[in-house]
């Protein structure tokens, strides 16, 4: 794990040279807001997040921390193990069966079997397979009360750079 002790917390300048005041530091959000992903984290269960002060918290893919990174890592994982049988299911197969996966014609276009699964089935399974994770992780997020709204537009004299006002 990283140590972040030696960056000191007084600090008046902080995130690439900015001020800790300037308005370009926190994207517009007041400091009661949460930053969890891009959402705001209302009431609710959603609050541990709010009081957890990720950068002290150890972070580990076998026993997160919290409840909200266990369900999302619960996510991952499956997606993730869908997509290796996805990807290398085929070859594996093509590899233990070759008589059958590669004499076997697909009906439609008359490829063998392992070509359109390689070829198809793989770009097609990772396209669902991101649209699952979007819809699921909505579902996460409506149960811990994280809401997606857009941040309100800084003051009109507020630089996004970073730079001095002229």
């Amino acid at each position: 794990m990283t140590d972040n002790t030696s960056r000191e917390r007084d600090d008046a300048v902080t995130d690439g040279g900015r001020a800790s005041d300037d308005a370009a530091t926190d994207g517009g959000r007041t400091s009661d807001d949460a930053a969890t992903d891009g959402g705001v984290a209302s009431a609710g269960a959603a609050q541990t997040h709010r009081d957890t002060d990720y950068l002290s918290e150890e972070v580990n893919l076998l026993k997160p921390s919290t409840a909200y990174m266990r369900d999302h890592l619960r996510i991952v994982w499956a997606g993730f193990i869908v997509w290796a049988l996805a990807v290398f299911g085929p070859v594996t197969l093509t590899m233990l069966a070759p008589g059958p996966m590669t004499t076997t014609a697909v009906p439609v276009l008359g490829f063998p079997l392992h070509y359109f699964l390689v070829a198809f089935g793989a770009p097609t399974s990772a396209l669902v397979l991101a649209a699952v994770y979007a819809r699921q992780r909505d579902k996460l997020d409506d149960k811990y009360g994280i809401e997606h709204t857009a941040a309100e537009p800084a003051d009109s004299g507020s630089v996004d750079d970073g730079g001095q006002q002229g």
